[in-house]
């Protein structure tokens, strides 16, 4: 019997309803794609406590310095690039950058909308590299993957990996075909992973 407390058997009640109500049909995809979605808010709420906790910013506010810090030296990227690489829409690009500032962690380059930028500082720089040497031994997925094997972990990347350059290559080509359909428009949003 499937009870809160037990996240195993929350998980097989998921997969053992839907099976008992829909017998019919093949619920691999649906099933799968119910998993990743509940995968990723469990790492997400916990990555969130994890970055609040640990450096005082969300954990979305760690993504943007994330971002800014693997561009490498001098460490900007347009806000375009960013609230594209990142999923989230122009206007929460900007209140996560405003934050960013008043923290100090980064600062805004001078230039037009285009070609202005967004630069990690010394501050953000230290913070980003202090936080990538934490998560390479505190990852909030650690507690699900300690018990696999190598063989295991590397085929879950591998198969992660490939998912998600199918879903973002098809997720382009949508953007693509709408950009060429009304080429005045520019899409300022995209769906949020």
């Amino acid at each position: 019997m499937n009870t809160l407390g037990d996240p195993q058997g929350h998980t097989l009640g998921i997969e053992d309803s839907w099976r008992r109500e829909r017998p019919d049909l093949d619920l691999g995809d649906f099933l799968l794609a119910i998993y990743i979605m509940r995968l990723g808010r469990i790492l997400e709420d916990s990555y969130d406590k994890m970055c609040r906790k640990r450096f005082g910013i969300s954990g979305g506010d760690m993504r943007v310095i994330f971002a800014l810090r693997r561009a490498g030296k001098p460490y900007v990227r347009r806000p375009m690039a960013l609230f594209r690489a990142l999923l989230v829409t122009s206007g929460a690009m900007t209140k996560q950058v405003d934050r960013l500032v008043e923290f100090g962690l980064v600062e805004r380059l001078a230039g037009p909308r285009k070609t202005g930028g967004v630069q990690l500082t010394a501050k953000g720089l230290k913070l980003a590299d202090a936080a990538a040497e934490m998560m390479s031994t505190q990852s909030p997925l650690r507690p699900g993957v300690r018990h696999l094997t190598s063989s295991q972990r590397a085929h879950g990347e591998l198969f992660v990996r490939a998912v998600l350059q199918a879903l973002e290559a098809t997720e382009l080509e949508t953007e693509e075909k709408k950009d060429s359909a009304s080429p005045a428009k520019t899409p300022t949003r995209r769906a949020r992973a």
